[in-house]
């Protein structure tokens, strides 16, 4: 069973700049953080875009559906920004693909050294194995529906709606 990783940035992805302090995209860690969590599971790697969230648009979001659509595996996992994850997954889950698809994310930069996304990555990996075809949020060890998740702005936390 192949999993197709999709990457499109995020915090997961940031790199930090010590002199001016600003985060900023250079490549992917996520080659760095399947090996450091000595994944044996085999995966497809594409990087989609390398943005924040905030700035993805409705083209990016297409693009994503499209990726999703049609490439050959039917497990898909998609590295994405927090704030905006939720939206992605309601256009994904509109669509009605039947695969099994997982949007996480970090709260934290990996290269920060305390990041929670090599926790999120795993469980995202474990659940695109383990769940019925349809659009999930994986974060923080938890599954939430596409229709059904919202990330609690005031805790950084995401919870279900109902």
């Amino acid at each position: 069973m192949n999993i197709r990783i999709f990457i499109t940035g995020g915090t997961f992805d940031k790199e930090y700049n010590e002199i001016n302090g600003q985060l900023y995209f250079k490549d992917t860690h996520l080659h760095d953080l399947l090996e450091m969590g000595r994944n044996k599971v085999v995966v497809e790697i594409r990087t989609l875009m390398m943005i924040d969230s905030l700035e993805m648009t409705a083209e990016d979001r297409s693009l994503i559906v499209h990726q999703c659509k049609h490439c050959e595996e039917d497990r898909i996992v998609i590295t994405h920004g927090t704030d905006t994850m939720s939206d992605t997954a309601k256009i994904l889950g509109r669509e009605n693909i039947s695969k099994t698809i997982i949007l996480t994310g970090a709260m934290i930069p990996i290269k920060f050294g305390s990041s929670d996304g090599l926790f999120n990555l795993g469980s995202a990996l474990a659940f695109a194995q383990a769940l019925s075809p349809g659009v999930y949020v994986a974060m923080n060890g938890r599954y939430f529906n596409w229709d059904n998740v919202r990330k609690n702005k005031l805790t950084g936390i995401f919870e279900e709606l109902k």
